[in-house]
């Protein structure tokens, strides 16, 4: 355990649990947050952090037996204003301000200063010009919100909490949407305000975020509190270890392949789009997996759009199979056998508002259709319950909605309808982003199987630990080019270094 903080704790939760009809969320979890220190809540999607959160800022009640003291002292937080009354503020990974008003209305929302029966917004307007300007923001006070970027309005919230005269500030995946460089700003900002004496919880599942900026890190498994490390502790492998009960060699599942063995499959060659794209080539053979790496910008994504038809090219061939093919659509690409996990599951992936067995059948509905007419419902459920059960997918049955899933379910609800059309390639752009170490874990597994089934997987990914332990080659693209590759049977040995240096537009060095 580590060295307790100095001074009073000025949040304590002890024996906190919650239950929900038929759902245990939480179970007797305890926590301590001391004044100036960041402190990181970490857990798989539903081990219960956000639970913990919403009882702490007065949105759910906990269940009868639960202590919480502010500052050693017992209080009743029965809703949201009382828990802004206590100081805490919390601001969540989807912005709740309103875009319509300017940021002296959306800071002062609900506790407008009056002169008579008017608002005064000329008090509004110069109550927080002093704390925008301690933030270093800017944009002033008349500015609409929904004017300014995602890490303006993030700062928009923080200034919120400030002028409520908030101690406790708890932000919930504050990066999820931020650039590098806002969140360089965002670090300086939290460094700040912990100087300042601000207790921040701070929730992220990204390891270098935690590493950055912790004092101290918690960590929630299964709705339950596993432990707490202290600065000198916090190593990527121990907190996986607690997070999912097992250590971090064993995510990456990867067999014994060189790419070598499987006869080709998809060949690109000279592929262009006349922007982006500039003669890109590289060969995928069957049952491998081959990493697309480069830096952002480098035209990853639009080379993945050009293959699978969705975007048109102005050079170059494909081969799928040994023939020559031209998709003029995603629908043509996905009849020959190539699909695209696109990196957007959310705008050009899923259907929130329908079922998991919805989603998961839409590719191949027509086949459980009798004469084209009559849909064979029950084939259709039973191909949903069978995903459920291949992808692990945590959900109750294919009846429940898809929006009501975490990121990584979901994820595993899109790729089971890929795979219910049967294909010879998948395109995978981007299959891990924004979800929990547990369930990385569980698509790794996914596609390393389908590999020792002979399928041919291209994976496009921004993480380099990640690329480095899936793939069996990987190649790299620099300003739209593939300009080298790593791996295989003779080539250059697959790490980061390697990757990067291409992805830089550095020539690899021959090995001594």
């Amino acid at each position: 355990m580590p060295a307790p903080a100095e001074g009073q704790p000025i949040l304590t939760l002890r024996q906190v649990s919650k239950t929900f009809p038929g759902v245990k969320a939480l179970r007797s979890v305890q926590l301590t947050i001391y004044p100036g220190e960041v402190h990181a809540l970490m857990g798989e999607n539903g081990a219960g952090k956000s639970t913990l959160m919403k009882i702490v800022s007065g949105a759910y009640a906990p269940d009868p037996g639960a202590e919480i003291r502010i500052d050693g002292k017992p209080v009743v937080i029965d809703g949201p204003q009382a828990a802004q009354a206590l100081g805490i503020a919390i601001i969540y990974q989807e912005l709740a301000l309103s875009p319509n008003l300017t940021v002296a209305e959306n800071i002062y929302l609900g506790r407008e200063p009056r002169r008579g029966l008017a608002i005064d917004r000329a008090a509004m307007t110069a109550g927080c010009r002093d704390i925008l300007a301690s933030l270093g923001a800017s944009f002033g006070p008349r500015v609409v919100v929904g004017e300014l970027s995602i890490a303006e309005q993030q700062m928009v919230e923080v200034a919120r909490a400030l002028h409520a005269r908030s101690r406790i500030l708890v932000m919930d995946e504050p990066t999820t949407a931020l650039s590098a460089r806002e969140t360089e700003r965002l670090f300086a900002l939290i460094r700040r305000l912990k100087a300042e004496g601000l207790a921040i919880i701070y929730i992220s599942h990204r390891m270098a975020e935690v590493y950055e900026l912790a004092d101290r890190v918690s960590v929630l498994r299964d709705g339950g509190y596993v432990g707490t490390l202290g600065r000198d502790e916090i190593k990527p492998e121990t907190i996986v270890r607690m997070m999912v009960g097992r250590d971090l060699s064993s995510f990456y599942t990867k067999a014994h392949r060189d790419g070598s063995g499987g006869a080709p499959v998809l060949e690109v060659a000279g592929l262009a789009d006349g922007k982006r794209v500039r003669r890109a080539q590289f060969t995928l053979h069957r049952g491998e997996v081959l990493g697309l790496a480069g830096l952002v910008g480098a035209g990853r994504t639009e080379l993945a759009r050009l293959i699978y038809g969705a975007e048109t090219r102005t050079a170059g061939t494909v081969r799928l199979a040994g023939k020559p093919v031209a998709f003029a659509s995603p629908a043509e690409a996905i009849a020959a056998g190539l699909v695209y996990l696109t990196e957007d599951r959310k705008a050009q992936g899923l259907f929130l508002d329908m079922s998991v067995g919805d989603n998961i059948n839409l590719g191949v509905i027509g086949r459980d259709a009798a004469f084209g007419v009559w849909l064979d419902r029950a084939h259709a459920y039973a191909r949903a319950r069978d995903a459920i059960a291949t992808f692990r997918i945590r959900v109750s049955g294919p009846e429940v909605t898809v929006g009501a899933l975490s990121g990584g379910n979901q994820q595993k609800v899109l790729l089971s309808r890929l795979l219910a059309t049967e294909p010879k390639v998948l395109i995978l752009d981007e299959p891990t982003r924004g979800v929990d170490i547990g369930a990385k874990s569980e698509i790794y597994r996914i596609i390393d199987d389908l590999a020792q089934k002979g399928a041919a997987i291209l994976v496009i990914s921004s993480e380099l630990p990640e690329i480095v332990g899936i793939a069996d080659r990987v190649v790299v693209m620099h300003e739209g080019e593939i300009v080298g590759e790593v791996g295989g049977v003779d080539g250059p040995a697959i790490t980061e270094e390697n990757i990067m240096a291409l992805a830089a537009g550095v020539a690899l060095r021959e090995p001594a």
